[in-house]
Protein backbone atom coordinates (compact mmCIF):
# COMPACT_ATOMS: atom_id res chain seq x y z
CA UNK A 1 0.00 0.00 0.00
CA UNK A 2 2.96 1.98 0.90
CA UNK A 3 4.33 1.41 -2.52
CA UNK A 4 1.25 2.22 -4.42
CA UNK A 5 0.68 5.62 -2.69
CA UNK A 6 4.36 6.76 -2.97
CA UNK A 7 4.12 6.30 -6.88
CA UNK A 8 0.77 6.84 -7.66
CA UNK A 9 1.07 9.52 -10.02
CA UNK A 10 3.34 7.83 -12.08
CA UNK A 11 0.75 5.05 -11.81
CA UNK A 12 -1.71 7.46 -12.58
CA UNK A 13 0.02 8.90 -15.78
CA UNK A 14 1.52 5.87 -16.95
CA UNK A 15 -1.61 3.76 -17.57
CA UNK A 16 -3.41 7.08 -18.79
CA UNK A 17 -0.91 7.39 -21.37
CA UNK A 18 -0.58 3.58 -22.32
CA UNK A 19 -4.68 3.56 -22.04
CA UNK A 20 -4.48 6.04 -24.65
CA UNK A 21 -1.83 4.93 -26.43
CA UNK A 22 -3.78 1.88 -27.26
CA UNK A 23 -7.24 4.09 -27.96
CA UNK A 24 -4.62 5.74 -30.53
CA UNK A 25 -3.85 2.70 -32.33
CA UNK A 26 -7.37 1.69 -32.72
CA UNK A 27 -8.29 4.96 -33.51
CA UNK A 28 -8.80 8.48 -31.25
CA UNK A 29 -10.03 11.53 -32.82
CA UNK A 30 -7.76 14.47 -33.58
CA UNK A 31 -9.13 16.76 -30.75
CA UNK A 32 -8.28 14.64 -27.89
CA UNK A 33 -5.33 13.67 -29.57
CA UNK A 34 -4.30 17.38 -29.75
CA UNK A 35 -5.53 17.89 -25.98
CA UNK A 36 -3.63 15.08 -24.78
CA UNK A 37 -0.55 16.56 -26.06
CA UNK A 38 -1.64 20.18 -24.79
CA UNK A 39 -2.29 18.39 -21.60
CA UNK A 40 1.47 16.61 -21.68
CA UNK A 41 3.14 20.13 -22.26
CA UNK A 42 1.58 21.92 -19.64
CA UNK A 43 2.45 19.50 -17.41
CA UNK A 44 6.32 19.27 -17.77
CA UNK A 45 5.82 23.14 -17.56
CA UNK A 46 4.12 23.40 -14.55
CA UNK A 47 6.23 20.91 -12.55
CA UNK A 48 9.14 22.31 -13.99
CA UNK A 49 8.52 26.09 -13.03
CA UNK A 50 7.51 24.98 -9.71
CA UNK A 51 11.17 23.99 -9.05
CA UNK A 52 12.04 27.64 -8.95
CA UNK A 53 8.85 28.63 -7.44
CA UNK A 54 7.49 26.43 -5.26
CA UNK A 55 10.84 24.79 -3.69
CA UNK A 56 13.28 27.57 -4.62
CA UNK A 57 10.96 30.15 -3.64
CA UNK A 58 12.35 32.16 -6.93
CA UNK A 59 9.88 34.05 -8.86
CA UNK A 60 10.49 33.61 -12.12
CA UNK A 61 8.45 35.13 -15.28
CA UNK A 62 10.35 34.28 -17.95
CA UNK A 63 9.67 30.40 -18.32
CA UNK A 64 7.82 30.76 -22.17
CA UNK A 65 11.17 32.44 -23.50
CA UNK A 66 12.86 29.03 -22.25
CA UNK A 67 10.06 27.44 -23.81
CA UNK A 68 10.58 29.30 -27.19
CA UNK A 69 14.23 28.46 -27.23
CA UNK A 70 13.50 24.55 -27.17
CA UNK A 71 10.89 25.40 -29.28
CA UNK A 72 12.80 27.15 -32.25
CA UNK A 73 15.67 24.53 -31.72
CA UNK A 74 14.39 21.53 -32.00
CA UNK A 75 11.99 22.42 -34.41
CA UNK A 76 14.98 23.71 -36.19
CA UNK A 77 16.88 20.95 -36.04
CA UNK A 78 13.95 18.87 -36.93
CA UNK A 79 12.90 20.61 -40.07
CA UNK A 80 16.48 19.78 -41.60
CA UNK A 81 16.25 16.48 -40.32
CA UNK A 82 13.38 15.66 -41.91
CA UNK A 83 14.48 17.41 -45.71
CA UNK A 84 17.01 15.24 -45.69
CA UNK A 85 15.65 11.76 -44.24
CA UNK A 86 13.26 12.46 -46.39
CA UNK A 87 10.03 12.17 -43.47
CA UNK A 88 10.10 12.35 -39.58
CA UNK A 89 10.87 9.35 -37.11
CA UNK A 90 11.33 9.06 -33.48
CA UNK A 91 14.76 9.35 -33.81
CA UNK A 92 13.83 12.98 -35.27
CA UNK A 93 11.89 13.84 -32.02
CA UNK A 94 14.13 12.27 -29.66
CA UNK A 95 16.95 14.32 -30.88
CA UNK A 96 14.90 17.37 -31.23
CA UNK A 97 14.31 17.02 -27.77
CA UNK A 98 17.77 16.98 -27.02
CA UNK A 99 18.83 19.73 -28.58
CA UNK A 100 15.91 21.89 -27.48
CA UNK A 101 16.56 21.15 -23.65
CA UNK A 102 20.33 21.42 -23.86
CA UNK A 103 20.15 24.81 -25.79
CA UNK A 104 17.25 25.93 -23.05
CA UNK A 105 19.58 24.63 -19.80
CA UNK A 106 22.90 26.42 -21.60
CA UNK A 107 20.66 29.94 -21.50
CA UNK A 108 19.42 28.92 -18.09
CA UNK A 109 22.94 29.30 -16.94
CA UNK A 110 24.04 32.22 -18.85
CA UNK A 111 21.17 33.95 -17.70
CA UNK A 112 20.72 32.85 -14.07
CA UNK A 113 24.58 33.04 -12.85
CA UNK A 114 23.93 37.13 -12.74
CA UNK A 115 20.20 36.85 -12.12
CA UNK A 116 19.75 34.87 -9.24
CA UNK A 117 21.64 37.37 -7.21
CA UNK A 118 18.76 39.21 -7.28
CA UNK A 119 15.46 38.47 -5.28
CA UNK A 120 11.51 39.35 -5.44
CA UNK A 121 10.42 41.18 -8.16
CA UNK A 122 14.04 42.17 -9.41
CA UNK A 123 14.32 38.87 -10.83
CA UNK A 124 11.10 38.46 -11.96
CA UNK A 125 12.15 42.07 -13.51
CA UNK A 126 15.16 40.00 -15.46
CA UNK A 127 13.40 37.37 -15.87
CA UNK A 128 9.90 38.42 -17.77
CA UNK A 129 13.13 40.89 -19.68
CA UNK A 130 14.74 37.66 -20.95
CA UNK A 131 11.42 36.09 -21.94
CA UNK A 132 10.72 38.97 -24.16
CA UNK A 133 14.30 39.53 -25.61
CA UNK A 134 14.32 35.66 -26.58
CA UNK A 135 10.81 36.77 -28.59
CA UNK A 136 12.02 39.38 -29.88
CA UNK A 137 14.96 37.74 -31.38
CA UNK A 138 13.63 34.44 -32.71
CA UNK A 139 11.19 36.92 -34.28
CA UNK A 140 13.49 39.01 -36.22
CA UNK A 141 15.59 36.68 -37.31
CA UNK A 142 16.08 35.16 -41.04
CA UNK A 143 17.08 31.67 -39.87
CA UNK A 144 13.87 31.09 -37.65
CA UNK A 145 11.50 32.16 -40.38
CA UNK A 146 11.01 35.76 -39.06
CA UNK A 147 7.60 37.30 -38.95
CA UNK A 148 6.09 34.79 -40.60
CA UNK A 149 6.81 31.72 -38.30
CA UNK A 150 9.21 29.19 -38.45
CA UNK A 151 7.48 25.41 -40.18
CA UNK A 152 8.04 22.85 -38.32
CA UNK A 153 7.71 18.69 -39.26
CA UNK A 154 4.39 17.13 -37.82
CA UNK A 155 3.46 13.79 -36.79
CA UNK A 156 0.34 13.41 -38.92
CA UNK A 157 -0.44 9.78 -39.91
CA UNK A 158 1.15 8.53 -36.81
CA UNK A 159 -0.27 11.45 -34.26
CA UNK A 160 -0.58 8.99 -31.29
CA UNK A 161 2.68 8.76 -31.01
CA UNK A 162 3.81 12.01 -30.05
CA UNK A 163 1.56 12.06 -27.51
CA UNK A 164 2.85 9.22 -25.92
CA UNK A 165 6.14 10.74 -26.14
CA UNK A 166 4.77 13.52 -24.42
CA UNK A 167 3.92 11.15 -21.57
CA UNK A 168 6.46 9.67 -21.42
CA UNK A 169 8.96 12.93 -21.27
CA UNK A 170 5.87 13.96 -18.42
CA UNK A 171 7.23 11.04 -16.36
CA UNK A 172 10.70 11.56 -16.32
CA UNK A 173 10.18 15.02 -15.60
CA UNK A 174 8.06 13.92 -12.15
CA UNK A 175 10.94 11.67 -11.92
CA UNK A 176 13.92 14.22 -11.67
CA UNK A 177 12.14 16.54 -10.12
CA UNK A 178 10.82 14.75 -7.14
CA UNK A 179 14.07 12.83 -6.68
CA UNK A 180 16.49 16.07 -6.65
CA UNK A 181 13.72 17.43 -4.04
CA UNK A 182 13.75 14.44 -1.73
CA UNK A 183 17.88 13.96 -2.23
CA UNK A 184 20.22 16.31 0.04
CA UNK A 185 20.29 18.83 -2.73
CA UNK A 186 16.60 19.53 -2.49
CA UNK A 187 17.01 20.04 1.29
CA UNK A 188 19.44 22.22 0.61
CA UNK A 189 17.16 24.20 -2.08
CA UNK A 190 13.88 23.95 0.04
CA UNK A 191 16.48 25.14 3.01
CA UNK A 192 17.49 28.54 0.88
CA UNK A 193 14.04 28.95 0.61
CA UNK A 194 13.23 28.59 4.24
CA UNK A 195 15.44 31.20 5.16
CA UNK A 196 18.36 31.99 2.84
CA UNK A 197 20.84 33.89 5.50
CA UNK A 198 20.37 30.72 7.93
CA UNK A 199 21.13 28.23 4.53
CA UNK A 200 24.55 30.43 4.32
CA UNK A 201 25.52 29.79 8.07
CA UNK A 202 25.24 26.08 7.81
CA UNK A 203 27.63 26.30 4.48
CA UNK A 204 24.94 25.91 1.89
CA UNK A 205 26.24 27.12 -1.26
CA UNK A 206 23.46 29.49 -2.49
CA UNK A 207 24.93 30.28 -5.55
CA UNK A 208 25.47 26.36 -6.64
CA UNK A 209 21.68 25.76 -5.63
CA UNK A 210 20.36 28.45 -6.74
CA UNK A 211 22.02 27.70 -10.46
CA UNK A 212 21.02 24.16 -10.36
CA UNK A 213 17.61 24.48 -9.87
CA UNK A 214 17.11 27.11 -12.37
CA UNK A 215 19.04 24.58 -15.08
CA UNK A 216 16.74 22.06 -14.43
CA UNK A 217 13.97 24.39 -14.48
CA UNK A 218 14.96 25.76 -18.14
CA UNK A 219 15.87 22.44 -19.31
CA UNK A 220 12.47 20.85 -18.97
CA UNK A 221 10.94 23.84 -20.07
CA UNK A 222 13.26 23.67 -23.68
CA UNK A 223 11.65 19.72 -23.62
CA UNK A 224 8.26 21.19 -23.44
CA UNK A 225 9.51 23.77 -26.51
CA UNK A 226 10.50 21.20 -28.33
CA UNK A 227 7.40 18.90 -28.04
CA UNK A 228 5.37 21.81 -28.67
CA UNK A 229 7.20 22.58 -32.10
CA UNK A 230 6.03 19.28 -33.24
CA UNK A 231 2.27 20.42 -32.09
CA UNK A 232 1.84 23.22 -34.87
CA UNK A 233 2.50 23.30 -38.39
CA UNK A 234 4.30 26.90 -38.39
CA UNK A 235 5.60 27.91 -34.91
CA UNK A 236 5.07 32.01 -34.14
CA UNK A 237 6.98 33.83 -31.75
CA UNK A 238 3.70 35.74 -30.66
CA UNK A 239 2.83 32.73 -28.36
CA UNK A 240 5.87 32.50 -25.77
CA UNK A 241 5.08 36.35 -24.62
CA UNK A 242 5.15 37.19 -21.31
CA UNK A 243 1.19 36.33 -20.68
CA UNK A 244 2.27 32.73 -21.41
CA UNK A 245 4.66 32.98 -18.57
CA UNK A 246 1.89 34.27 -16.36
CA UNK A 247 0.00 31.62 -17.48
CA UNK A 248 2.07 28.92 -16.39
CA UNK A 249 2.67 30.46 -12.83
CA UNK A 250 -1.02 30.73 -12.19
CA UNK A 251 -1.21 27.09 -12.72
CA UNK A 252 1.72 26.48 -10.50
CA UNK A 253 -0.08 28.09 -8.00
CA UNK A 254 -3.60 26.63 -8.13
CA UNK A 255 -2.12 23.92 -7.77
CA UNK A 256 -0.39 24.61 -4.03
CA UNK A 257 2.90 24.70 -5.64
CA UNK A 258 3.50 21.06 -5.20
CA UNK A 259 4.25 18.49 -7.78
CA UNK A 260 0.92 16.20 -7.78
CA UNK A 261 -0.68 20.26 -6.90
CA UNK A 262 0.75 21.15 -10.55
CA UNK A 263 0.30 17.98 -12.25
CA UNK A 264 -4.17 18.28 -11.26
CA UNK A 265 -3.74 22.27 -12.03
CA UNK A 266 -2.17 21.97 -15.55
CA UNK A 267 -4.62 19.28 -16.42
CA UNK A 268 -7.53 21.01 -15.23
CA UNK A 269 -6.69 24.15 -16.55
CA UNK A 270 -5.49 22.95 -19.80
CA UNK A 271 -9.22 21.16 -20.37
CA UNK A 272 -11.08 23.97 -19.32
CA UNK A 273 -9.19 26.27 -21.89
CA UNK A 274 -9.40 23.67 -24.78
CA UNK A 275 -13.36 23.32 -23.77
CA UNK A 276 -14.12 27.09 -23.79
CA UNK A 277 -12.18 27.70 -26.86
CA UNK A 278 -14.44 24.81 -28.69
CA UNK A 279 -17.47 25.50 -27.28
CA UNK A 280 -17.71 29.17 -27.39
CA UNK A 281 -17.12 30.58 -31.09
CA UNK A 282 -18.25 33.35 -33.38
CA UNK A 283 -19.52 36.23 -31.22
CA UNK A 284 -19.45 34.26 -27.58
CA UNK A 285 -15.60 34.01 -28.45
CA UNK A 286 -14.63 37.13 -26.59
CA UNK A 287 -16.39 35.62 -23.03
CA UNK A 288 -13.92 32.74 -23.17
CA UNK A 289 -11.29 34.57 -21.05
CA UNK A 290 -13.81 36.40 -19.29
CA UNK A 291 -15.45 32.89 -17.95
CA UNK A 292 -12.04 31.43 -17.61
CA UNK A 293 -10.78 34.75 -14.71
CA UNK A 294 -14.05 34.01 -13.08
CA UNK A 295 -13.17 30.40 -12.60
CA UNK A 296 -9.74 31.11 -11.49
CA UNK A 297 -11.07 33.71 -9.24
CA UNK A 298 -13.40 31.15 -7.70
CA UNK A 299 -10.91 28.58 -7.04
CA UNK A 300 -8.67 31.52 -5.40
CA UNK A 301 -11.40 32.66 -2.93
CA UNK A 302 -12.31 29.00 -2.24
CA UNK A 303 -8.67 28.00 -1.16
CA UNK A 304 -7.56 31.10 0.96
CA UNK A 305 -11.70 32.46 2.00
CA UNK A 306 -10.78 32.25 6.23
CA UNK A 307 -14.46 31.05 6.13
CA UNK A 308 -14.09 28.18 4.29
CA UNK A 309 -11.55 26.55 6.65
CA UNK A 310 -13.05 24.25 8.13
CA UNK A 311 -14.77 22.93 5.36
CA UNK A 312 -11.75 22.65 3.46
CA UNK A 313 -10.15 20.49 6.06
CA UNK A 314 -13.11 18.55 6.41
CA UNK A 315 -13.93 17.52 2.91
CA UNK A 316 -10.08 18.08 1.25
CA UNK A 317 -8.52 14.67 -0.74
CA UNK A 318 -6.65 13.87 2.25
CA UNK A 319 -9.37 13.02 5.07
CA UNK A 320 -11.29 11.47 2.23
CA UNK A 321 -8.73 9.25 1.44
CA UNK A 322 -7.96 8.19 4.84
CA UNK A 323 -11.56 7.48 5.43
CA UNK A 324 -11.43 4.94 2.75
CA UNK A 325 -8.70 3.35 3.05
CA UNK A 326 -7.90 3.15 7.32
CA UNK A 327 -4.18 2.61 8.19
CA UNK A 328 -4.06 -0.86 9.32
CA UNK A 329 -2.41 0.27 12.51
CA UNK A 330 -5.12 2.73 13.24
CA UNK A 331 -5.80 1.81 16.90
CA UNK A 332 -9.68 2.25 16.00
CA UNK A 333 -9.51 -1.14 13.94
CA UNK A 334 -7.46 -3.54 16.49
CA UNK A 335 -9.73 -5.79 18.52
CA UNK A 336 -7.06 -7.90 20.52
CA UNK A 337 -3.38 -8.18 20.12
CA UNK A 338 -1.23 -8.90 22.98
CA UNK A 339 2.20 -8.82 21.39
CA UNK A 340 2.08 -5.44 20.07
CA UNK A 341 1.54 -2.73 22.62
CA UNK A 342 1.91 -0.05 20.17
CA UNK A 343 -1.26 -0.65 18.46
CA UNK A 344 -3.41 -1.56 21.41
CA UNK A 345 -6.44 1.12 22.08
CA UNK A 346 -5.99 2.45 25.49
CA UNK A 347 -9.27 2.27 27.84
CA UNK A 348 -7.79 5.32 29.71
CA UNK A 349 -7.48 8.99 27.87
CA UNK A 350 -4.55 10.84 28.38
CA UNK A 351 -6.76 13.95 29.94
CA UNK A 352 -8.08 11.44 32.73
CA UNK A 353 -4.51 10.09 33.52
CA UNK A 354 -3.32 14.02 33.69
CA UNK A 355 -6.01 14.94 36.14
CA UNK A 356 -5.46 11.89 38.43
CA UNK A 357 -4.63 13.39 42.12
CA UNK A 358 -2.26 10.79 44.04
CA UNK A 359 -2.92 11.74 47.83
CA UNK A 360 -0.15 10.32 50.18
CA UNK A 361 -1.37 9.88 54.19
CA UNK A 362 1.57 10.78 56.27
CA UNK A 363 -0.52 10.94 59.59
CA UNK A 364 -0.27 7.39 60.06
CA UNK A 365 1.22 4.14 59.72
CA UNK A 366 1.58 3.39 56.41
CA UNK A 367 2.50 0.20 56.34
CA UNK A 368 -0.33 -0.71 58.69
CA UNK A 369 -2.42 0.56 56.22
CA UNK A 370 -1.10 -1.36 53.04
CA UNK A 371 -0.82 -3.85 55.10
CA UNK A 372 -4.77 -3.53 56.01
CA UNK A 373 -5.86 -2.86 52.53
CA UNK A 374 -4.03 -6.07 51.54
CA UNK A 375 -5.95 -7.97 53.84
CA UNK A 376 -9.38 -6.38 52.99
CA UNK A 377 -8.19 -7.55 49.03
Amino acid sequence: MKIVKKNLNYIIIGSVAFIMMILGIVGLPLSITELLEKIAIAIILAVSLNMVVGFLGELSLGHAGFMCIGAYMGGKLAALLSSSLGGTNILTVILALIVGGLCAGICGFIVGLPALRLRGDYLAIVTLAFGEIVKNIVENSDFFGGQTGLKSPQFIKNRFILFTIGFLVVLLTIFVIQNIIKSKHGRAITAIRDNEIAAKATGINVTKYKLMGFVVSAVFAGLAGALYSFTCSNIQAITFDYNYSIEILVIVVLGGMTVNGSIISATLITALNTILQTKLGGSFAVAKDLIYALILILVVIYKNAPALKDFREKYNLGNLWRKIFKHKNDPSTVRDDATRWDVVPTKISMDEVLSTEIIVDNTGDNSADIGERGGNK
